[in-house]
């Protein structure tokens, strides 16, 4: 059947992070397609936001499998902005916005906050803390999509997720040759975030909720 366009996609996504100095120090496919067990979550969503994107993952990849979703990628490391900027126009990708602040400004930004369907986040934060970070953004009736591992505590985030409008809906198995262990958290955005969250830049991760 040949090589359909989304490999070829994602083949030279994993080529420009590699050549991209000090992004990542791994960058094999396998941490691409471990991006990729988010989709089957993603339900009727048109907008996505991907919170401290790093090397845009999960976002490019989520965005190559879907490109009709219109995906904002945050990350506040300016050299890694620049190459989400640059992976994006190599790779032709239409509908991506790039957002070089902090989580916690870009929560508190009327044009930013509760705009988007899904949020989410591959090895960002603690589960508190990424909660405070991501939910913000989210619109009342969508979800935050979090990949974690399989030791990671749910139970910890259950006051984070309650404050911040959240209810927890389930965790599934989300293996992949990345992570024998992979899961992913599923919250639903059931009411309003109060405008107090997210908290100032820094202290979310030194005071979790």
């Amino acid at each position: 059947m040949g090589i359909s366009m989304t490999d070829i996609k994602l083949d030279e996504l994993a080529r420009l992070i590699s050549s991209w100095p000090r992004l990542m120090a791994k960058a094999d496919r396998a941490l691409i397609d471990d991006s990729l067990v988010l989709v089957d979550h993603l339900g009727a969503a048109r907008s996505l936001v991907d919170v401290g994107s790093g090397a845009g993952l999960p976002g490019l990849p989520i965005k190559i499998a879907r490109p009709d979703l219109r995906v904002t990628l945050i990350e506040a490391d300016q050299a890694k902005a620049a190459f989400l900027v640059h992976a994006s126009a190599a790779l032709g990708l239409e509908g991506v916005e790039v957002v070089a602040r902090r989580a916690e400004d870009a929560g508190q930004d009327p044009a930013l906050r509760e705009a988007f369907d899904v949020a989410v986040a591959r090895a960002l934060a603690p589960l508190p803390v990424l909660v405070e970070l991501c939910l913000p953004l989210v619109r009342v009736g969508g979800r935050l999509l979090a990949q974690k591992t399989e030791a990671e505590e749910v139970a910890s985030a259950s006051n984070a997720i309650g404050l911040l409008g959240g209810e927890l809906s389930r965790v599934v198995s989300a293996p992949s040759s990345a992570r024998a262990a992979g899961t992913i958290v599923i919250i639903d955005k059931v009411r309003p975030t109060p405008a107090r969250y997210p908290r100032r830049s820094g202290i979310p991760a030194r005071k979790p909720l």
